[in-house]
């Protein structure tokens, strides 16, 4: 049996776990949300912390609270963002709407931490939650949840994709192979060329959020229930952004409208938006990697990626290309996600947005998964495959799209005659076009050479 102790809110009393940090709210939720197993993610988590503890400091440069109690509530601010009581805060996923319950499983731990690190009692709404409501805290701990996790996870694993496609483009640099368009052979391009087309994507993809980034650093601290700031100083919300700039040293300022931090997730899903497009990217590379990479006798073959792991239960020898597929699971995972955070954005009531804390639990997991992910498919995939270029040149060199190089010389009529014969002889273009022109060798290689057309223009004039 767990031992419990009584504890008491304006509702009554209720038993609480004798070890536990949290009171009687927290585990009214315990008690009502027993629906996923799943608690609040700890990227949220932290950075509710930190905004209760910036609200002390903040409150205490008002005036409004005393020094020791600030002391207090950031000592034990500083214990959770230690990693030490994670387990105090289990309230589910799927709670009210204004993730009431985890902001009150936050303000009772830390009323129970900071009264015991300091001796001073300190009490979870007039202390740790004062000049603040749920509904101010909560979605400036989903802004400021974001601005980190964009800045110190999401946006560096980008860059070293970036970093690592451009090593590869490198390597690989004047290998030339056959272009496709609707999965059918197409005129030349270069390796470099096609790996340089998704450096471009994912690129755009850091502008992109370093572009929503501008907007999360705007807090709707200081609006308090329903955005009027009841209870709140005025000067409170400057002195809230100042602070935590000055904290975590991202520039941090109030929003112009704070009604709109809590009625609205506009900026949330316009970043969840940014998520999705970076998914579609991820999942063109890597399902692009997956076909240039499949066979290897049966497949495209150009590829060959990392050997991980055994492919089969029962098929000896066979390896798959596990990276791109965890890759493009990701990628349909964060666009399931956009769709959950785009319903919950579209429920803001009045005056409170009612889907807080699944909207921050998707977009925490979005851009977790799509950071992890890009590490792992710079290191396991593209870092390490090579070109199988024996492959490349027999499928370049029997080719008859080449014959498009001849447009300007035969036209397209005598082009499609030379490419349908070469299809139903399975010769060389440059054959077949030898026999139905009069075009010499030498003049031929010249239009022919895939190296050229890779250039564009006319290759006999470039």
């Amino acid at each position: 049996m767990i031992q419990t102790r009584l504890e008491k809110d304006s509702m009554g009393t209720l038993e609480v776990p004798i070890d536990a940090l949290y009171g009687a709210q927290t585990q009214r939720a315990i008690n009502n949300f027993p629906i996923s197993g799943r608690s609040m993610p700890m990227a949220f988590i932290y950075a509710l912390a930190i905004a209760k503890r910036t609200c002390a400091q903040a409150n205490f440069k008002l005036g409004l609270v005393p020094e020791d109690k600030k002391q207090a509530i950031a000592a034990a601010v500083e214990e959770v963002l230690n990693g030490y009581h994670d387990h105090q805060f289990p309230v589910d996923v799927f709670q009210t709407g204004s993730a009431t319950s985890s902001n009150m499983n936050m303000n009772e731990v830390l009323a129970a931490l900071g009264t015991h690190l300091s001796g001073i009692e300190i009490h979870p709404n007039d202390d740790v939650n004062m000049s603040q409501s749920s509904n101010d805290v909560v979605p400036t701990a989903i802004h400021v949840s974001a601005v980190i996790a964009l800045s110190e996870q999401l946006i560096p694993s980008l860059q070293h994709l970036v970093k690592t496609l451009d090593e590869k483009a490198i390597e690989l640099a004047g290998i030339v192979k056959t272009g496709r368009t609707h999965l059918m052979d197409a005129m030349p391009v270069k390796f470099s060329q096609e790996i340089h087309a998704w450096r471009q994507q994912i690129i755009d993809n850091i502008s992109r959020l370093e572009s929503s980034l501008t907007r999360l650093l705007l807090l709707p601290q200081g609006g308090t229930a329903v955005g009027t700031g009841i209870n709140a100083d005025p000067g409170f919300s400057t002195i809230f952004c100042d602070e935590l700039t000055r904290s975590l040293g991202y520039n941090f300022s109030p929003m112009p409208n704070l009604f709109i931090g809590l009625s609205c997730q506009d900026t949330v899903l316009e970043l969840s938006g940014q998520l999705n497009v970076l998914a579609a990217s991820l999942m063109k590379i890597a399902n692009d990697l997956r076909w240039m990479n499949s066979g290897p006798l049966a497949g495209l073959g150009e590829i060959q990626l990392p050997a991980l792991q055994p492919g089969s239960s029962i098929m000896p020898g066979k390896v798959n290309p596990v990276i791109p597929e965890a890759v493009a699971m990701v990628c349909a995972q964060i666009t399931g996600n956009h769709t959950a955070i785009t319903l919950g954005a579209q429920s803001g009531s009045f005056q409170l947005n009612v889907m807080l804390p699944m909207i921050a639990d998707n977009l925490l997991y979005s851009i977790k998964i799509a950071s992890n992910a890009s590490v792992q498919l710079a290191n396991q995939a593209i870092k390490g495959f090579v070109v199988n270029q024996v492959t490349l040149k027999k499928a370049l060199d029997v080719n008859p799209i080449l014959v498009t190089a001849l447009n300007t010389v035969v036209g397209y009529e005598k082009g499609a005659a030379i490419a349908k014969e070469a299809y139903r002889s399975k010769r060389p273009v440059l054959d077949v076009a030898l026999e139905m022109t009069d075009l010499d060798r030498a003049t031929l290689e010249m239009y022919l050479d895939p190296a050229k057309l890779t250039l564009g223009g006319t290759p006999a004039l470039d």
